[in-house]
Order: structure tokens, then C-alpha cells, then sequence
């Protein structure tokens, strides 16, 4: 038999087996992510006892171990193989730092941490001046979304934060809106930059989508949005014409130039602004309406379109029209990728098919990502995945739900009868499209939907939403009592997942089918009205468990809570994760909705392999 054929026969039957397995190939290129420190956190729990966790890397070995060193002196239950927390038994508030162990060598020390009087910490807010709209009406401002992204290079991140006016608007409202804001802090506080996005941004959850990620790979983080006429940035240069005006009187903007602007994570300097696409042409009718509605539904995402460094995408459209663009940020240079248009005749089946929000992650295995935008999946190459024509919907839920099948799932809401048929709630193939199982929309608007691992009992995902009961991950259903269903956070020491809605964390005591309370965050406040979603969650200090961010209710403050229960399972931090990490940047899009993992992370779920990741070689 030809040598060269039968080389060849085996190679291709290798990658196609990887593809149908879903396994990693050695031959994938490592994606570059945050050079991230330990996030050492230290809380006192009581007067007798200090509660210490920090990360497990994603460039670590498995087998990495760690030794606890207080006031310089290495803590006697050092090292800790199993686990990456510790309760130290004393009454003295020291200092602490960790060293990691690899093939028997300690490593250089982390950073040192002294101890927290309570398990949260609180950044000071600097409130924006209220004004006076063109129709007389006063309005003050409330933080909304935070975003986080690492803008030094020290391995700490900044806390990004969206202030929207009292008067911010849905695109379906009409009224003028004050100026949209974004600063950037420290965790101590210190206010790095201020930018004005303009009167010519109108305020609301559909129209600013702000990307934190480290864009180019050097290190550090860089923020992207949609600007126009009037934009400030942190330096105070003004972005296009400072006096123009394009409210109409009804508030809505619907015409002037729209910008795309990449701007310096650690200055706020607009360092690349580009013309927005696609371009809302005319007054929007092409979008399905004239008055400033369907056209400026905008939405946004991070995605390791080449499997090795992040792509923008911003969107605009999902009723209708749906058109996603791909950018890229390197050299300092802002370059399109790819557009994806559903008015291209090759993806006329995407249109309709867009949610409040997007999700990304490999989910075809070839080390690329995909961008789920609801019933439409788009391929790294600008393609259509799929579109399985069950319509928009207002959450969406992507990761290994089902660790019994290959691959991912999702679970997604739908809005419109006519178009999800017998699927109001729907539990289906990330990689076909193909619907599952699904639950009786009753000819409603099903408008919520949550999945998380809250019953051990259950192999996988539990599912439950604002129709049908509480279902397992074969479509059984397993009780009539359900949850809330906004977001969900891994809290307490298993690997069950709690439920995160307002101010609140509660445990799903899955015996007796009811909530207890982990947390309730007194004075402190949710986002977004009845969808009462944090300011962020995500895993940003401390071990694999996730952080929340809640604002204080006069706007002074935000407090980052983290968990004190001691855990025994030793996991990468999540931020390591790339689907994990982008879905931290696109949490803000929209109709936030909570990140999920790129692998199944729950009850029984299989030994964790070290992420396929790299750091940045060096720091610009």
C-alpha cells in the first residue's frame, strides 16, 4: 500500500475522531490569555480563625502544589496538594503569601495580602453630575454594569463600570436620555479614567456594550463600544464634532455617524475609532421599523476566532435583520475580519434568529470559536453554523450540560409561538442546532430560562423556566417547585451551583424542593429592574468559586463579595477558561445573562485537564 496514503488516512482519521470526541488536539494552537497573579485573598471568619484562598493558573501543572507562608513563616500544614484554600486557627491579622511547588521546586513568592475584616471588599464610587434633558426633566446616575480587565500588566484587575442615568430608556420607550459614562478604578479606589460617551449615545441595556479584554495579546486590557459625534475619552480629546446634536424630539437618534473605538485600557485614550457596521441606513426601516426600535438593538462579544488570540464582535440586530462584524486589534491597527449579513442570500435563515445577548465557545472542535447568537450559530469563518428557525429569546445558557454526550448543549428561551412551535424552553446540540428535548411554550412569550447543577441526585444540568417544572438533563422532569431563574454562582465548598438573583445567594435544598440563604447583601442592589442582575459575576480573586459585585443603593460604592467556605475540590481558576473568561467581557450585552465554562463543571464531573493556554511572552 502507498506509504504516503496511508500517512495521510491516519491522519485525517485521527482529527476526525478528535472532532466527533471533542478532544483536544496537540496540533491546536495555545490561546493566549491574562498573566494573571494569585488573587491571594485572606478574610477573618471569627476572632479565632482567617480564611485564605488563592488561584490554581491555567499554565500550572495538575500536580502543582503550594506552600502558606504567614509573617514570612510557612504555615505547618504546608504544602496543600488537594486543595487551593486554608483555614488558619490564630487571633493575629498577619501577612500571607503563597509559593507553588512544580517538580519538586518552590517557586517565587506570590503577592502578600494582609487580612480582611469581612468577606467583601469595598471600591468608592465617584458619582457623575446629574443634568437637566432638552424636555426639562432632571436625572441623576446609578451603576450599572462592571466589567474587569488587567490594564498594567500587574496581574490585578480593574473594575470597569457603566454609569446609566435615571432616564435611560428601552429602545421601545420614547424620551431623552442623560450622557452615558465608563470609568475605570483600581480595587483601591483610585479613578484611572473617565469617558463621556455623548449626547449622541442614547442610554439603555441595548445600546452600549462595552468589550474589556486584552484585545492584542501584549498584557494588557483594552475597552471597545460604539461612539459618535461628541464622545470624550479619558484624556478629554472629543471624539468626531463636539456640537452636534442628533436627538430628534422624541429622543432617539437616528442619524449622524456611528463609531466603533478601541480605547487604552490604563488612559482611556481613543487610540483607533473606525465607521460602525453596519451602518443603520436611512431611519432604520430595513430593520423593521422607523422609529429608532429594531435598529439600534446592538450587541457584543469576545471570540478566539483564529483559536489563538480574541476578535471583537459587535452586532446589531435580532427581531430581524441580524448582522454580526469581526474585528481585530493588533499592532495597533483595527482590522475587519469577517461581516455576517442575513441579508446575504446564503443567511437569509438567520434572520430572526438573534437573542437579548450572545454566547462563544468551540463547540465543533476544531480550537476555534463559534458566536451563538440564539437560534443562529456562526462559524469562525463567518458562516453560518446553523439557523434552526425557533426564533429570538431573551436568555441562553451554552456549555457541557450533558456530560453523558459529546460535546456542548444549550438551553434557550423562546419569544414567539409561531416561530419555536411545541419549544418554548429548548435543550439542544451547540454544534447542529438540532433540538433535543424541549418544553410546551404554552403560546406564550417564555421570557426566563436557567440552567445550572443544583441536584446531585441527577447525572448533569438541571433546567426549569418561566413555563413547564424542574427538569434533569434527559428531559425527565423531577419536581413542580422551581427556583429562581436570573443567574447562578458556584459559592459554597461543592460543586453544585447556587442561585444568584438581586441582592441575594440561596442554595437549592433539592430535598425538600425550597431556597435557603447563603448571603443577602443588606443596602446593597441588583441591576436592570425585575432581571435583577449583579453589576458582574465572575471569578475574579480567590480560588475556582465566583465573586459578585453589587452597587450600594446611593451609588457611593460597589462591593466585590467572595466566598469563605472552605472547599476540597482544587480546580484552574475559571478566568482560564476561555469560554468562561469571554463570557465575563459579554456579560454586559444586552439582557446580561450568567458564564458558563467550556466543560462540564458539576457534581461527579470528570478530573479537570490543564487548559490549553499560554501567557503573554512579554509586557509592553
Amino acid at each position: 500500500m502507498n506509504k504516503k496514503f496511508t500517512s495521510d488516512f491516519l491522519r485525517k482519521s485521527v482529527i476526525l475522531l478528535l472532532l466527533i470526541f471533542g478532544i483536544s488536539s496537540p496540533m491546536q494552537a495555545q490561546r493566549i490569555v491574562e498573566k494573571l497573579n494569585r488573587g491571594l485573598v485572606a478574610t477573618r471568619v471569627n476572632p479565632n480563625q482567617v480564611y485564605i484562598n488563592w488561584r490554581m493558573l491555567g499554565t500550572e501543572p495538575t500536580n502543582v502544589s503550594y506552600n502558606l507562608y504567614c509573617n514570612g513563616k510557612k504555615v505547618s500544614e504546608s504544602p496543600f496538594t488537594t486543595k487551593t484554600n486554608f483555614t488558619h486557627e490564630t487571633t493575629t491579622d498577619g501577612n500571607y503569601y503563597i509559593r507553588a511547588i512544580v517538580d519538586g521546586k518552590e517557586e517565587a513568592a506570590s503577592e502578600k495580602v494582609s487580612v480582611w475584616a469581612n468577606p467583601y471588599l469595598d471600591i468608592p464610587m465617584q458619582i457623575p453630575a446629574g443634568g437637566t434633558s432638552p424636555d426639562g426633566r432632571a436625572y441623576t446616575y446609578n451603576v450599572n454594569d462592571c466589567s474587569v480587565g488587567d490594564v498594567d500588566g500587574d496581574g490585578q484587575y480593574e473594575i470597569f463600570v457603566k454609569w446609566d442615568p435615571s432616564n435611560a430608556h428601552d429602545n421601545s420607550h420614547k424620551g431623552y436620555t442623560g450622557n452615558v459614562f465608563i470609568d475605570c478604578y483600581r480595587l483601591d479606589g483610585t479613578l484611572l479614567w473617565r469617558i463621556d460617551l455623548g449626547k449622541n449615545i442614547r442610554a439603555g441595556a441595548h445600546y452600549t456594550q462595552f468589550m474589556v479584554y486584552d484585545l492584542d495579546s501584549d498584557g494588557k486590557a483594552e475597552m471597545a463600544c460604539k461612539t459618535a459625534d461628541g464622545t470624550i475619552d479619558g484624556t478629554g480629546t472629543v471624539i468626531g464634532s463636539a456640537t452636534a446634536d442628533y436627538r430628534n424630539e422624541n429622543g432617539f437618534i437616528l442619524s449622524g455617524p456611528e463609531f466603533l473605538t478601541v480605547f487604552n485600557g490604563l488612559t482611556g485614550k481613543a487610540m483607533a475609532t473606525t465607521d460602525y457596521l453596519p451602518a443603520r441606513g436611512g431611519n432604520g426601516i430595513g430593520w423593521g421599523d422607523d422609529h429608532g426600535n429594531r435598529v439600534d438593538r446592538f450587541i457584543a462579544a469576545v471570540a478566539y476566532l483564529d483559536g489563538e488570540k480574541p476578535s471583537l464582535v459587535m452586532g446589531r440586530g435580532y427581531y430581524t435583520r441580524l448582522v454580526r462584524v469581526a474585528w481585530d486589534w493588533r499592532d495597533n491597527q483595527l482590522t475587519k475580519r469577517w461581516i455576517y449579513d442575513s441579508d446575504d442570500a446564503e443567511n437569509k435563515a438567520a434572520r430572526g434568529q438573534g437573542n437579548h445577548q450572545m454566547t462563544v465557545g468551540d463547540v465543533d472542535g476544531d480550537g476555534k470559536d463559534e458566536v451563538c447568537n440564539g437560534s443562529n450559530a456562526i462559524d469562525d469563518d463567518g458562516t453560518t453554523l446553523y439557523s434552526n428557525g425557533l426564533g429570538h429569546g431573551d436568555s441562553l445558557h451554552m456549555t457541557d450540560m450533558d456530560p453523558d454526550r459529546p460535546g456542548q448543549e444549550v438551553w434557550q428561551c423562546h419569544e414567539s409561538p409561531r416561530s419555536y412551535g411545541q419549544y418554548g424552553l429548548e435543550f439542544r446540540d451547540a454544534k447542529t442546532g438540532e433540538p433535543l428535548w424541549g418544553v410546551n411554550g404554552q403560546g406564550i412569550d417564555v421570557g426566563r430560562g436557567l440552567a445550572a447543577d443544583i441536584d446531585p441526585r441527577h447525572k448533569g444540568y438541571e433546567y426549569w423556566g418561566s413555563v413547564g417544572n424542574l427538569y434533569n438533563c434527559k428531559g425527565n422532569e423531577i419536581g413542580t417547585a422551581k427556583p429562581s431563574m436570573n443567574f447562578a454562582i458556584w459559592w459554597d465548598g461543592d460543586l453544585s451551583r447556587e442561585l444568584l438573583n438581586s441582592n441575594r445567594i440561596d442554595k437549592w435544598d433539592y430535598t425538600n424542593a425550597k431556597s435557603d440563604n447563603l448571603l443577602t447583601a443588606i443596602g446593597y442592589k441588583s441591576n436592570n429592574g425585575t432581571k435583577a442582575t449583579p453589576c458582574l459575576s465572575a471569578d475574579l480573586f480567590g480560588d475556582w468559586r465566583e465573586e459578585v459585585i453589587l452597587r450600594k443603593e446611593d451609588n457611593t460604592a460597589i462591593r466585590i463579595y467572595t466566598t469563605n467556605i472552605p472547599t476540597d475540590h482544587k480546580l484552574y481558576t475559571l478566568m482560564h477558561d476561555t469560554q468562561y473568561r469571554v463570557a465575563i467581557a459579554w456579560q454586559n450585552s444586552s439582557y446580561n445573562q450568567p458564564p458558563h465554562p467550556g466543560f462540564y463543571l458539576g457534581t461527579d464531573m470528570a478530573p479537570q485537564t490543564k487548559p490549553n493556554v499560554v501567557v503573554p511572552k512579554t509586557t509592553k
